[in-house]
């Protein structure tokens, strides 16, 4: 199918699907070779910062910048697990995104699920709670208690969503089943899986290394991982202008095309993240391995004319914290403190 000629973003399903046909569906050879590439280099450079310590420990937290890239690369590989565009067959997917969520901090069952919903309600203002950075309208912000709306100032805050919260999120909220509904047994039973094999794996660490190498060396590479994760998970999907609609108005096609961003990173970043940035190709189908996104983008002209970020832009999307659904747009607390004048949002 020639690309030109795909309205947007009206653009029919079915239309969408033999657009991109020709890009999904994984290569064993491909996805053997980023699998074992990077995990030979994450291996290497922890052995690396390893011998480092013995020269400087500067060097050693300068090490753990690629590296912890390293693990996000990693991460993207068990997302394609989940999304079975790595492996064809399930079970090795389930197998390889298990095993790599435990160097992720992230229990490969219940990510997956929570992603899928993630996929499935992107942008839809009725169904937000799993996957997702928690979002409020100016409304809804304004309805809650003065201690509600400081509780989501503080949880909006970059110090706290891209650093302490970061950090709780893989480290404490990952590892318990609080929260996770109860008929969720694949999922909550993952999440001991992936606690009892973390366990064994520390251990052995520190056996192998002494608790306190084995702890300079990897905290850093996880603590440094988790904050790019969360940024690269936040500004795919906040930003300006995307897409909410409630859900009897809300659109699959159009989330994934105006809700969904093209973060156009340097190649290094785009190495070390997998294409990630093209997060809008992925929302439209997700069966389009890391390693064919961009093969799709460049076929695909439609594509190309999406909101653009590049790392100096996105920086803006951090001030990002309440969806107006009047002017239908994200806008910080200062700007709607600004139009709510001496209301309740002034508090």
């Amino acid at each position: 199918m020639t690309s030109g000629t795909l309205p947007r973003p009206q653009q029919a399903a079915a239309e969408w699907a033999s657009a991109l046909a020709p890009y999904r569906g994984p290569s064993l050879g491909q996805s053997l070779w980023q699998l074992l590439s990077t995990l030979s280099l994450f291996l290497a450079g922890w052995a690396l910062m390893y011998w480092s310590l013995g020269v400087s420990y500067a060097l050693t937290l300068a090490l753990a910048v690629p590296e912890a890239f390293l693990l996000i690369r990693l991460f993207i590989f068990q997302h394609d697990c989940g999304h079975g565009s790595f492996f064809t067959s399930k079970r090795l997917a389930d197998v390889v995104g298990s095993i790599l969520g435990v160097l992720t901090l992230t229990p490969y069952h219940y990510w997956k699920k929570t992603h899928a919903i993630h996929h499935a309600t992107s942008g839809d203002l009725d169904h937000r709670g799993f996957g997702d950075i928690d979002t409020l309208t100016i409304d809804e912000y304004r309805a809650r208690s003065r201690w509600g709306r400081f509780k989501y100032r503080v949880y909006r805050h970059p110090v706290m969503l891209f650093g302490i919260g970061a950090a709780l999120h893989f480290f404490v909220r990952h590892r318990l089943t609080a929260g996770v509904p109860r008929e969720w047994t694949r999922e909550r039973r993952s999440i001991w899986y992936n606690n009892a094999a973390l366990a064994v794996v520390v251990l052995a660490g520190m056996a192998a290394f002494g608790p306190a190498a084995f702890v300079m060396v990897q905290l850093p590479i996880t603590l440094i991982s988790c904050s790019i994760g969360v940024w690269l998970f936040y500004v795919q999907h906040q930003f300006e202008p995307t897409y909410w609609e409630h859900a009897h108005r809300w659109r699959y096609h159009e989330a994934a095309l105006e809700g969904s961003s093209y973060y156009d990173l340097p190649p290094v970043l785009r190495w070390f993240t997998g294409n990630i940035g093209l997060h809008h190709v992925h929302h439209l189908n997700a069966r389009i391995p890391n390693y064919r996104l961009h093969e799709a983008f460049t076929a695909v002209p439609e594509l190309q004319r999406v909101t653009r970020l590049t790392l100096r832009s996105s920086l803006r999307c951090m001030t990002l914290a309440l969806w107006d659904e009047q002017a239908q747009r994200l806008v910080s607390f200062r700007e709607a403190k600004r139009q709510a004048g001496r209301g309740p949002l002034a508090a």
